[in-house]
């Protein structure tokens, strides 16, 4: 049985490990750093991170710690950007991509939709030469010698070297733009007042003919017609009374292209989404926020008691309210 004396220095060891790989950014630290937050301070949009795995658990608290800090920033997963969710990003944007080896299959499978979106890429990785170092713009080294785990398997010194990295880059453009104290409490949902609280969905939703609608008996390329006119990356599908029976989003329609589905011979009913995230027009829109973050989704539908879409809206619309 492991005794008192052990788990302590077992701690010990493991703090002076992570101690140490904190140190070694000092000397990893370079223009690439510059060059980020550069990019980032000109950024019209927001900063896209993203990561598998422990990096991707890093990823999600580098974006919430960025947003808090006055950089408007989101986390999407790399597995879903690759299904659809690639439509959530905007030309106007940043991305950041974390991976320790720089090799992650999911990460990978998106550089090519990113660069042809034409936005800067920052990597985080222990590997400068690695295939997302090389393809980024601007790499962050984040290097460890040794992972506190024993076996040196479970990322431990590497994601903590990740997380700082996060904070310095935070810290950095909070700074740069002389974020202040009431400024902090304002980008939170806790604090007293800010446009953020104030805000409800039927504030910033689209409605009557801005809302994207199709019956269910129409051909797909005529809801992508649909789709491409609303600008919304999606349309209601609907019955002759109006009731909202699905949804069709860029999601979908990159499922479909995957699947071979036959675009000009297609009812938009055998390929929509039946069990669409709704929600009412009563729902602030921070609240409303924190649903599409969690279910990974770019649009909501708003509906009323009758279930017949009232509103829609997208990540670009509560970009614009000042809610993300």
């Amino acid at each position: 049985m492991h005794s008192h004396k052990l788990f302590l220095e077992s701690a010990k060891k493991t703090f002076e490990l992570e101690a140490i790989a904190i140190n070694n950014l000092q000397g990893l630290i370079d223009d690439n750093f510059v060059h980020s937050c550069t990019a980032i301070l000109a950024c019209q949009g927001r900063v896209i991170v993203t990561g598998m795995g422990k990096s991707g658990h890093i990823a999600n608290k580098i974006a919430a710690t960025l947003a808090s800090t006055g950089t408007p920033s989101f986390f999407v997963h790399p597995a879903e950007a690759s299904h659809g969710d690639m439509g959530m990003i905007t030309d106007k944007d940043v991305v950041l991509a974390l991976s320790n080896s720089g090799e992650s299959a999911e990460i990978k499978a998106i550089l090519p939709l990113i660069k042809r979106i034409g936005i800067p890429l920052i990597s985080i990785t222990s590997y400068p030469h690695s295939s997302l170092a090389t393809f980024a713009d601007y790499n962050l080294n984040t290097a460890v010698q040794t992972e506190a785990c024993p076996l040196n398997l479970a990322p431990t010194s590497s994601t903590t070297a990740q997380l700082a990295m996060g904070d310095a880059l935070a810290i950095a453009l909070l700074e740069a733009k002389g974020f202040k104290a009431e400024d902090f409490a304002f980008s939170h949902p806790g604090g007293s007042l800010g446009r953020k609280l104030l805000l409800k969905v039927e504030d910033i939703m689209h409605r009557g003919e801005l809302i994207p609608k199709v019956l269910s008996n129409t051909l797909l390329t005529d809801a992508l017609l649909e789709i491409t006119q609303k600008h919304l990356g999606m349309t209601t599908v609907v019955d002759e009374s109006g009731v909202l029976l699905g949804v069709f989003t860029d999601g979908d329609l990159r499922r479909a292209i995957d699947n071979d589905i036959d675009l000009k011979n297609t009812i938009i009913d055998s390929v929509m989404t039946i069990n669409a995230t709704l929600v009412d027009e009563n729902l602030l829109a921070a609240q409303a926020l924190l649903i599409m973050q969690d279910n990974s989704i770019g649009q909501l539908i708003v509906i009323d008691a009758d279930r017949k879409p009232i509103g829609a809206l997208n990540m670009q619309d509560m970009l614009k309210a000042g809610v993300l």
